[in-house]
């Protein structure tokens, strides 16, 4: 009888503590930050760098899940660009590995979300046990590039006025206005 016991305790702690293949992934792709964050049955699991559309390019922000996998993917509309690992999710657009590690952490793609070949080499095999079960979700802005003023002569300027940022920042269909003022 004990053995019984024992045998069942170890069957039930075997199967409480091993993953479970229906649990739920969410992939959260913050533009702002530049950051990919996976969480699994609602646990932080990982949080990866990545590049997303750059100037003139835009990854669009919605839930998504997991339109299909490519292994290894070429990229017909950019010159045959490499993209392995692929999770398609909208409408061509992909979570994908890139060679081009130093780019990131700052928008640099067109349009696709960007990782470290390793990283999307795991996320692919995460999404791909649990395809059923992945959420993809893109929020936030692309990082404004930074802008350079010119060069000033403070000591001649009225104390009362200062330097200003307005904190405004106009879509991309609209153009940049100015957004230092004097003031």
């Amino acid at each position: 009888m004990v053995r019984v016991v024992v045998a069942f305790a170890a069957a039930a702690f075997v199967l409480l503590s091993a993953p479970s293949v229906h649990a739920r992934v969410v992939i959260v792709v913050d533009k702002s930050a530049q950051r990919l964050m996976v969480s699994v049955d609602g646990f932080p699991r990982y949080e990866w760098p990545v590049s997303t559309g750059r100037w003139g390019y835009r990854t669009p922000n919605g839930s998504y899940r997991p339109e299909r996998l490519e292994r290894q993917w070429y990229s017909r509309k950019y010159g045959w660009s490499p993209m392995p690992h692929s999770i398609f999710f909208h409408h061509g657009y992909a979570i994908h590995g890139s060679y081009e590690v130093s780019r990131l952490g700052r928008p640099a793609s067109h349009g696709c979300i960007r990782l470290h070949p390793k990283n999307a080499a795991v996320l692919f095999s995460l999404v791909q046990t649990r395809f059923n079960n992945t959420r993809i979700v893109v929020t936030g802005d692309a990082p404004v590039a930074a802008v350079r003023l010119p060069a000033r002569d403070y000591s001649r300027q009225d104390s009362r006025r200062s330097l200003r940022y307005t904190g405004e920042r106009r879509r991309s269909s609209q153009g940049f206005a100015d957004i230092f003022h004097d003031r």
